[in-house]
């Protein structure tokens, strides 16, 4: 969310943000924003001076009291009494203009850093660099599921029929490597000086809206029937809920924290639940890395983030590329993304295997976590990237590992977390 006081004194430049995220649609949100600030501003004016108005009036009725003029005091007393109503009325109208303002504010996307590339969607955006290199082997590389059925890994048609599409049984090796990578993911960011977290896995719709847009939780969330309870698409959510409402001390500021979490999100949209596969499903499993960090500092970490993925994946053999988001593909919180892709040797191509996002302070000031520094209150900035959201990972993992005698290697990092062992199959 955007500051007021910003859209107020830069109204052009949130209309040309609007236009270069393709949003034209929600340009007269501008007009009607700075209208209902102003009526609001109005309003506060007129409050404080009847306040004052007030104060000094009742000043006034001890006097005229004591010199026994008791009907000018009442007259006074009258006065004062029409001041309290009009005051309850401004006061009154002004929530109901900060909601409004709230309400239109929250939709407005945040504005793109100028290096974002301009387009309409992800056809757009812009590879920036390539990582390892991409192999095709000399035989057939089967697809995913196939894969996991000969290791005897997976079982698609049980979870149907407890669950149905978009939910999956891993078992034997197969589960064992899932969670194996896991853990590496943990010992891997706690190795890079992060604090790891396991984070409730439901949260309050105060920090939803604190955390995404209202697209993207139409889109993700599941809603608890009956509660104020949703759970989580991302451990982000609620690693950065941990902080709402705070204030924190300069001095404690990066907070570098790496958390695990099932995740469940509904995949409504164009791409739809795959019914034999486990790209896109409801339920999966994530190590995320959250920073809350001064201002100036968040480009710097925002490179630091995409490049632990990047790391992470080279050392599994794991070739990868980044890919810069464009201004279309941006969700309206971020101000900067970058997706890392694996490589596909089945499909020749590379796919998106986890996201780095720059929010700016758009999360904090709608949280209200606020950093208490030497010059005063300031909301920080809040970075999020994903480390590996296995299973979507084990498609990357199985697929450059494998072997032409069908079995699958183990790199050398992931051996000691599944029992010494070299290869699958």
């Amino acid at each position: 969310m955007l500051d007021i006081k910003f859209v107020r004194s830069n109204p052009d430049a949130v209309r040309e943000n609007l236009r270069k995220k393709f949003q034209e649609e929600k340009l007269p949100l501008v007009d009607e924003i700075l209208s209902l600030d102003a009526q609001c501003r109005e309003a506060r004016t007129r409050s404080e001076y009847l306040r004052s108005q007030r104060n000094a009036i009742s000043k006034q009725i001890g006097g005229l009291m004591a010199k026994g003029q008791k009907e000018e005091a009442e007259a006074k007393k009258a006065e004062v009494v029409a001041m309290a109503d009009e005051m309850t009325s401004l006061g009154e109208q002004v929530d109901k203009l900060d909601a409004a303002i709230r309400e239109r504010m929250l939709v407005i996307p945040n504005i793109i850093d100028p290096s974002v590339p301009i387009g309409r969607d992800d056809s757009e955006n812009v590879e920036l660099e390539r990582f390892g290199e991409p192999v095709v082997p000399p035989f057939e590389v089967p697809y995913h599921v196939d894969i996991m059925e000969k290791l005897a890994g997976i079982d698609l048609d049980s979870a149907r029929r407890t669950s149905g599409n978009g939910f999956y049984y891993l078992c034997g090796d197969v589960a064992r490597l899932h969670s194996s990578i896991l853990s590496y993911a943990r010992d891997f960011m706690i190795d890079r000086g992060f604090t790891y977290y396991i984070p409730p896995f439901m949260i309050r719709s105060s920090v939803v809206t604190g955390v995404m847009s209202f697209a993207e939780m139409e889109n993700m969330m599941y809603k608890i029937e009956g509660e104020d309870l949703y759970l989580i698409g991302t451990s982000e959510h609620s690693m950065i809920g941990k902080f709402i409402d705070t204030i924190l001390d300069e001095a404690q500021l990066p907070q570098t924290l790496t958390s695990y979490s099932p995740c469940f999100r509904k995949e409504v949209g164009a791409h739809g639940i795959e019914e034999r596969g486990v790209y896109r499903i409801h339920q999966f499993e994530k190590q995320e890395m959250v920073v809350v960090c001064r201002p100036e500092e968040s480009a710097d970490w925002f490179v630091k983030l995409y490049r632990n993925t990047v790391d992470f994946f080279r050392s599994l053999d794991i070739p990868v590329r980044t890919l810069e988001c464009c201004s279309g593909d941006l969700a309206d919180l971020k101000v900067k993304s970058v997706d890392v892709e694996a490589w596909s040797p089945r499909q020749k191509k590379y796919f998106e295997v986890g996201s780095c996002s720059n929010l700016g302070d758009a999360q904090a000031r709608r949280l209200g976590i606020r950093v208490r520094g030497d010059k005063g209150n300031y909301f920080p900035h809040t970075l999020n990237n994903t480390v590996v959201a296995p299973p979507r990972m084990l498609i990357a993992f199985l697929e450059n590992n494998l072997r032409a005698d069908g079995r699958v290697a183990i790199p050398a990092p992931l051996r000691p977390y599944m029992g010494g062992k070299e290869f699958l199959g």
